[in-house]
């Protein structure tokens, strides 16, 4: 079966890289067992985290704090 690439068509070139960037943390959610709803819920306090330690915002640094 073959899928299409919706992130192709998403009306820019860097709209499609911003939702190929979306999707891959996405499914990195579903790879580790995270809801992706529940993490992508804490994308709202992006701007406020310090820029040093934002890989703690990577899904699987978010699980070991979540866990």
């Amino acid at each position: 079966m073959h899928k299409k690439k919706n992130w192709m068509f998403a009306g820019s070139p860097k709209a499609g890289e911003s939702m190929a960037i979306l999707y891959s943390f996405v499914q990195t959610c579903r790879a580790l067992k995270i809801n992706p709803n529940e993490y992508l819920e804490h994308f709202k306090r992006l701007p406020s985290h310090p820029h040093k330690n934002l890989h703690e915002l990577l899904p699987d640094q978010w699980k070991k704090v979540k866990d």
